[in-house]
């Protein structure tokens, strides 16, 4: 789950960090009432969970009251990447002498939250980590250790930072690294976090990504998701407790399980097709979760064919193909649907489809190559 810069702030100003001060507006009229309790000038901000604000015009200093109005005003209703600008940041501008980068992940492959740090802040980090990985330091932190004050130092030292700035950076860091574990962040960054001529320290922009799985540990944060920023799509799906993410393509694809959805969008690419989304219905999927999640990728405009491929352990065959023809009677489909079902009570379910006009076919590669095939025509 995402949130938004003005939310991230409210909690790294919980844990310590000095952030510019500010309020978010919906109206222009309320932006120019916040910059009136703030000196000038201020910065206007665009809020949308998408990156590349400032190169879209989401961001804009202004020096005067008009200026507010007026830049919230081109902002607020601004398409940035597919996402209307809603709401804008309203905050103090701040004398910036240098700008870094700073952030934690949770890196997979060594099951540890890695620090990244770079004197190139301000820039998208998969820019900065395309064109000049140099100039990241990456640092994995040992849980039970947690952000010694080694770690902070060499990372202040690769910034360069005068020795005036070290303290104020290092409470920043370890402030962040206590609220990315305490609320299950996946990712939490700060970019631009920034020195001013005065040598402070200054969170001037955040980000936060959170662990969906952990959200019931967190209603706080729970309360904080924006369902204007999401996919509807995916806001039904989770709603029907199904995994689904929308892609490009155009074959729908309808697994159980995780790794078994990654392969089957991997071997629809492996021939030629694109899939139109990522969707796991679980391993005790009942028949009315197969229908709602066919609901779902039939939503979508661009399907055109439907790919199911259910390896049937936990969740049986029979039911999934009970779903399937619950779903076609309701929703009275007219697009192919190829299927694929391998496991318990499989003999079954071919039964109950074998009259149903839909295509069933015996491996997942010749499943995958006849949805292509289907979705080309």
């Amino acid at each position: 789950m995402k949130i938004h810069e003005y939310q991230a702030k409210r909690i790294l100003k919980k844990y310590g960090a000095p952030v510019p001060n500010g309020e978010v507006a919906t109206t222009p009229e309320a932006a120019e009432k916040i910059a009136r309790e703030l000196d000038m000038p201020v910065v206007v901000k665009a809020q949308v969970h998408v990156g590349g604000r400032g190169k879209a015009g989401g961001v804009k200093l202004a020096h005067n009251f008009s200026e507010v109005t007026e830049h919230a005003s081109a902002i607020l209703g601004m398409d940035i990447k597919g996402i209307t600008v809603r709401k804008v940041l309203v905050e103090s501008g701040v004398n910036i002498d240098r700008e870094l980068y700073c952030g934690l992940i949770v890196d997979r492959a060594s099951k540890r939250i890695v620090l990244m740090v770079s004197a190139e802040g301000g820039v998208e980090i998969e820019e900065v980590a395309a064109k000049t990985p140099e100039k990241i330091l990456k640092v994995q932190i040992k849980r039970h250790l947690g952000l010694c004050d080694y770690i902070v130092r060499e990372a202040g030292f690769f910034l360069d930072l005068p020795k005036q700035a070290l303290r104020p950076f290092g409470a920043i860091l370890k402030g962040l690294y206590a609220a990315f574990c305490d609320n299950d962040c996946s990712l939490a960054e700060i970019n631009p976090l920034v020195v001013t001529g005065d040598g402070d320290v200054i969170a001037c922009d955040a980000k936060m990504n959170f662990d969906d799985n952990a959200l019931d540990r967190h209603p706080e944060v729970a309360e904080m998701r924006d369902e204007g920023e999401e996919e509807p799509l995916e806001i039904e799906a989770r709603k029907a407790d199904v995994n689904y993410v929308k892609l490009d393509g155009k074959i729908g694809c309808i697994v159980n399980g995780a790794g078994l959805a990654m392969a089957t969008m991997d071997v629809v690419k492996h021939y030629g097709g694109a899939p139109a989304n990522f969707l796991d219905i679980g391993g005790g999927a009942k028949a009315e979760q197969v229908a709602q999640a066919l609901r779902i990728v039939t939503s979508d405009e661009n399907v055109n064919t439907i790919l199911f491929n259910i390896f049937g352990g936990i969740v049986r065959c029979d039911r999934v193909a009970e779903g399937i023809l619950m779903a076609q009677k309701q929703l009275k489909l007219d697009l192919p649907i190829v299927i694929r079902l391998v496991g318990t009570n499989e003999d079954k379910a071919r039964d109950m489809l074998k009259d149903a006009g839909l295509i069933t076919m015996p491996t997942m590669s010749e499943a995958a190559q006849k949805a292509v095939e289907m979705s080309q025509q």
